[in-house]
């Protein structure tokens, strides 16, 4: 007999009303796309800038009732107050942290993608986008140089991507090391450099295992020669050596075929962490600085930077698919109908289960502007780039703290400190001319240029460093 009351429930007579074609979702819709059109087709983009909780809390107070407030008004609230209280990060003149700039068809994409309510995880219910999400991984791994048969699958960012690829490459150590009738070592360990993405040594942790930092030159750049002592005092108990294509703080490519060129002499799981900088291989500037990724055997790289799609997208390759799947494969009796089945189950390689299909807005701006319109515009970001540093340079005020290989450029305001800095950055962004925020090395202050927007000009820069004087 059922537990439920067969009696009324307050509210139910229009159960199906927020899923039906009625004319209040047809107004709610035409509403929503209008606004999406008007912010898609903007000439001038708002920077805008962040409110105080307290402020926020005045203005958007308890939305949330049990009646609803309705479309007009909650699309009000967020286009007048919330999304006003956000940095735009496809503002020409965002040149903090690492940017963000989706193409027009990626971002008009993005809405599709969520409009068809596609599922990504397995091949059963979503054919289609995982055919065009492959063939969008399988042109990345041409670009890098990597094997006909290698794959994998998009996910939420490089956290996401070095997890999981490092999960991987524990388990294929796991089985190499049960196969040769060793047990495993008192840790498992992952060398990499002290200049290594966050992520590395936040991977980690959630997978209890030990990261060995090793020193970089004085360019900042990892080198074979730096990994071979960690190799050679921690042994086998090294399951992964991590490098990075594209540094967060300096743009920095480590030497990735001194690297590469170990694994000849000890076996290791080489992974390349190339977030925001592998992209830039698209370009012929920049192509010969990441000799050696080819011999990878786990790579990152995010759409959302380089690659110009909307948040959130990694995409993860491996050189051989095999050793993602059988790390990451989840078994269930509910599963147990796509486990049997040969096809290719993104949910496989990585460690989410339920996942969108965030491939497809890459996918679709690489099929209408083609890879040449890529090239051009990341060829663009490292030319405006190495323009400003050479116009940093001829400053007396100011100092380039180290030549910049890709589109990342470090430099200090001679005589400032911290608070100096801090205090420009802030009028800046009051001003809504700029969003810079100061950065940091080796406990010296300084500021950073990260240009990656194509509408990014060496003109702009120098408006800006104009206000350093």
């Amino acid at each position: 007999m059922s537990s439920f009351s067969t009696g009324p429930i307050p509210g139910t007579a229009g159960a199906a009303r927020m899923h039906e074609v009625t004319e209040e979702n047809v107004h709610l819709i035409d509403r929503v796309l209008d606004f999406s059109r008007r912010r898609l087709l903007a000439s001038e983009i708002p920077l805008d800038k962040p409110m105080s909780e307290k402020e926020l809390s005045r203005l958007v107070n308890e939305q949330i009732s049990e009646d609803g407030m309705g479309a007009d008004r909650a699309l009000s609230v967020f286009e007048h107050i919330l999304s006003p209280a956000c940095i735009s990060t496809d503002h020409p003149q965002y040149l903090a942290f690492i940017p963000s700039a989706p193409t027009k068809a990626a971002q008009a994409f993005d809405m599709a993608v969520s409009a068809t309510a596609l599922y990504g995880g397995s091949w059963m219910e979503g054919s289609g986008v995982v055919h065009a999400e492959n063939e969008t991984l399988r042109w990345l791994a041409g670009e890098f140089g990597l094997s006909e048969s290698a794959g994998g699958v998009f996910v939420q960012g490089g956290t996401t991507g070095n997890l999981s690829a490092l999960v991987a490459a524990r388990d294929d150590a796991k089985r190499k090391r049960s196969a040769a009738g060793k047990s495993r070592p008192e840790e498992w360990i992952v060398v990499c450099s002290e200049e290594a993405h966050s992520s590395i040594a936040s991977a980690a942790a959630v997978m209890d295992v030990t990261v060995v930092t090793v020193p970089t030159a004085d360019d900042g750049v990892l080198h074979g020669d730096h990994v071979r002592p960690a190799l050679e005092e921690h042994g086998d108990a090294v399951f992964a050596v991590v490098a990075t294509a594209g540094s967060t703080n300096f743009g920095l490519v480590d030497d990735l075929r001194s690297v590469a060129d170990l694994k000849r002499e000890v076996d290791f799981w080489f992974h390349v962490d190339g977030a925001y900088g592998l992209a830039a291989i698209l370009s012929p500037l920049a192509r010969a600085r990441f000799d050696g990724v080819a011999e990878a055997d786990s790579v990152i790289v995010d759409p959302h930077k380089w690659l110009y799609t909307p948040f959130d997208s990694c995409a993860l390759l491996y050189r051989d698919p095999e050793t993602g799947r059988r790390a990451h494969t989840q078994h269930a009796a509910y599963l147990d109908t796509l486990n049997e089945a040969p096809e290719w189950n993104p949910s496989d390689y990585a460690i989410q289960l339920t996942r969108r299909a965030r491939g497809l807005p890459l996918w679709f701006s690489l099929s209408t502007y083609g890879a040449g319109a890529y090239r051009a515009a990341i060829s663009h970001a490292l030319t405006v780039a190495h323009e400003v540093a050479d116009e940093i340079r001829s400053r007396p005020e100011l100092r380039l703290v180290r030549d910049p290989q890709l589109s990342v450029v470090v430099f200090e305001r001679i005589g400032w400190e911290a608070a100096d800095y801090a205090s420009w950055s802030e009028k800046l962004l009051d001003a809504q001319t700029a969003f810079v925020t100061p950065s940091s090395h080796h406990g010296v202050t300084n500021l950073r240029f990260a240009v990656l927007n194509p509408r990014t000009t060496l003109a702009q820069l120098t408006v800006l460093l104009d206000t350093l004087r």
